[in-house]
């Protein structure tokens, strides 16, 4: 996983469904950006696999977004590094990416 990122990363607990070819997941979101989010799951996607994203923080701010798997963390990990994936948003247009900035700046404001 590179750390070439190009947007900050915001910590939460919102859950979100992952829609991939053949999986439907209803799972926490770890962190969240403009660029893309970690899901942790058990059961990730294959890398390189595009999915459906869907979440809501509140009823008058949702996000429905394309995204592909770019990267996956295994369970065999050290304690506070949970197994997921992590996905990139793409293309998002111009009301998802204003929808993705109202939860990001929701999340940085909540306790």
């Amino acid at each position: 996983m590179s750390e070439n990122r190009k947007h900050a990363r915001v910590g939460t607990h919102l859950r979100c469904w992952c829609e991939g070819e053949n999986v439907t997941l209803y799972a926490r979101i770890a962190n969240l950006s403009e660029g893309g989010l970690f899901l942790r799951t058990s059961t990730p996607l294959a890398k390189g696999s595009r999915a459906q994203v869907r979440l809501s923080q509140e009823a008058d701010t949702a996000l429905h977004a394309e995204a592909t798997v770019v990267w996956l963390r295994g369970g065999e990990q050290p304690v506070g590094r949970p197994p997921g994936m992590g996905l990139r948003f793409e293309a998002l247009d111009a009301n998802a990416l204003a929808s993705l900035r109202r939860i990001i700046s929701q999340q940085q404001t909540s306790p």
